[in-house]
């Protein structure tokens, strides 16, 4: 079930549950992208160095639009030709954003409380850079990532830190149904688990955000999926040895 149940404290309007069957296999990285995969891809650095962005290789890539120059979009098809000329990724499968469905489903690890390792809030501080550890204690930037225990599938920062752009377009229902994905002109990119600014109920699970595709801001950022075409089928063992060098990739 993707979304929020009506019973859930400080659910919004735009959270009603649908039911949802994921049917493609897919990866999704350990983290956010970090300032050093970024330059190491990209060579580039959108994200300007001031008291609200920290610099350094584990921080992550932020003031990263979600298509255009510089974007994430733009990061997930680099990286694929990238790894595709070295010969280390086969045919059919491509790096890209997660649909909004998966990364929801990745984000609770089973989980159906609000949050992947329950439902009560005095626990996030465990899990997740948010207001009351970051913004309140005068630390208003992301964190380094993975530095606050993952979830029950081992993804960290998958509540907090930064908000994380995902492929569809924004709509006030939630679109069931299997591998579903919303994407037309619409004006908005959907955003997923909150930031260091935003309190625990922005952090939940089910929690959505969106903004303009050329938005930049300090706590914006995002993290790569790796997923087959639908020609294809089955997990080569190719692809088993791109996931074990990108755990220690950068």
């Amino acid at each position: 079930m993707m979304g929020s149940p009506e019973s859930e404290p400080s659910r919004n309007g735009d959270e009603g549950q649908v039911l949802v069957t994921l049917k493609r296999g897919f990866w999704l990285g350990e983290t956010t992208v970090t300032q050093r995969q970024w330059r190491h891809v990209l060579g580039t650095q959108p994200w300007p160095t001031t008291r609200f962005v920290q610099a350094g290789d584990d921080f992550p890539a932020v003031h990263v639009c979600h298509s255009g120059e510089d974007s994430a979009v733009e990061f997930c098809e680099c990286l694929t030709a990238l790894e595709r000329q070295a010969g280390w990724l086969p045919a059919g499968w491509v790096y890209r954003l997660p649909t909004e469905a998966e990364w929801e489903y990745a984000c609770r690890a089973g989980a159906e409380s609000a949050y992947a390792f329950g439902a009560d809030p005095e626990s996030l501080g465990d899990y997740a850079w948010f207001k009351d550890n970051a913004l309140q204690v005068n630390e208003p930037f992301a964190h380094p990532v993975g530095a606050k225990r993952p979830n029950a599938w081992g993804l960290r920062d998958m509540h907090g830190n930064v908000w994380e752009w995902c492929r569809d377009c924004y709509d006030a229902k939630l679109r069931g149904g299997t591998d579903p994905e919303r994407l037309n002109r619409a004006t908005y990119r959907v955003l997923r688990g909150g930031s260091y600014g935003y309190g625990p109920p922005c952090c939940r699970s089910a929690c959505r955000g969106a903004d303009s595709p050329d938005c930049r801001l300090n706590y914006l950022g995002f993290r790569v999926t790796l997923s087959q075409s639908p020609r294809s089928a089955g997990l080569c063992s190719i692809c088993l040895s791109v996931i074990a060098r990108l755990r220690s990739w950068g």
